[in-house]
């Protein structure tokens, strides 16, 4: 039995069917991509630090709601910033052997859909804070200028890695405001300890391009200083983040395990910088992905619960 040949209308409506599913497809598939791109699971870095900012300011598990929030604006922001880094560096990550394979170089990514995903990103960046309170709401416009631009920084200055630090470490602050809807600063102990935790592990890991930051003139610490010298500042660097942390204690009088918290910060750190030596890189990305999710998940948990303890 023969079928029918398609015609007029049925036609038109199969052939608008086909056109849908391949534009759905195809974002769909953009948007694993993308996620991928931007290591979207490294959210995790900065996100127990923000916790921590929360639980202080509310002295105990913050309500459900502006929990939410404050989680979405993290996720949201940090988003926002990797696609715009990868934006801002594609024709600088062409040109460099370990990052020519990313999706922007190979062709697998569009500018447009990324900067329409940057774009979509800040405004649940914003939206967040509108629903937070009204200084967060105020202030993220500031937050979106310095967590974008830093992607610019290293081609003027050396000390891009801090630059990176105070984007991650406004987290904390950010989240004490979504909290109590104004800045304690106190709370900038952490702020500080954050950015030189970033700063510190972000100098580690530019050492790998130091060939190739020095022959295009990009800007970092490796690059004028040296692999060995600027392993020794991400050292000094991460001293400085647990002189930080134990102020923090200090300052808010938590208890033993918060103790604990920064001691076990401090061994994660020290095998941290055993892992990498100036003649040998080649641990550097178990450094840098897995020790660093480790740190800052166990530094929340300590805290979370020396805060839980003392408040019940």
């Amino acid at each position: 039995m023969k079928s029918r040949p398609i015609r007029g209308r049925d036609a038109s409506v199969l052939l608008h069917g086909r056109v849908l599913y391949n534009l759905d497809v195809g974002v769909f598939r953009n948007l694993k991509i993308t996620l991928e791109m931007i290591k979207w699971e490294h959210s995790i870095f900065a996100l127990p630090f923000a916790l921590c900012g929360a639980m202080l300011a509310a002295g105990g598990v913050p309500a459900w709601r502006p929990l939410a929030w404050i989680i979405i604006a993290m996720v949201s922001a940090r988003s926002a910033a990797m696609a715009f880094n990868r934006l801002a560096d594609a024709s600088i990550d062409a040109a460099n052997p370990r990052t020519a394979t990313r999706a922007l170089p190979v062709g697998q990514l569009t500018p447009a859909f990324v900067s329409v995903f940057v774009l979509l990103s800040c405004g649940i960046f914003v939206l967040a804070a509108s629903q937070l309170n009204r200084l967060t709401l105020l202030l993220s416009p500031v937050a979106l200028a310095v967590i974008l631009l830093y992607s610019y920084t290293k081609r003027f200055t050396r000390w891009s890695h801090l630059v990176l630090g105070i984007a991650l470490g406004i987290a904390p602050a950010a989240a004490w405001i979504a909290v109590r809807g104004s800045l304690d600063p106190r709370i900038l102990l952490l702020t500080a300890a954050v950015t030189f935790w970033v700063g510190g592990f972000d100098v580690i890991y530019a050492c790998q391009d130091y060939d190739y930051d020095t022959a295009h003139g990009l800007h970092s610490i490796p690059r004028y200083l040296g692999i060995k010298n600027a392993l020794t500042i991400a050292r000094l660097f991460h001293i400085l983040m647990i002189g930080l942390l134990v102020a923090l204690v200090v300052t808010f009088g938590l208890g033993k395990l918060a103790i604990v918290g920064v001691a076990a910060v401090a061994a994660l750190l020290l095998y941290e910088h055993l892992l990498v030596r100036h003649n040998d890189l080649s641990k550097l990305n178990a450094a840098f992905f897995t020790m660093n999710g480790v740190i800052s998940v166990v530094f929340f948990l300590f805290v979370a619960g020396d805060v839980l303890v003392r408040r019940g």
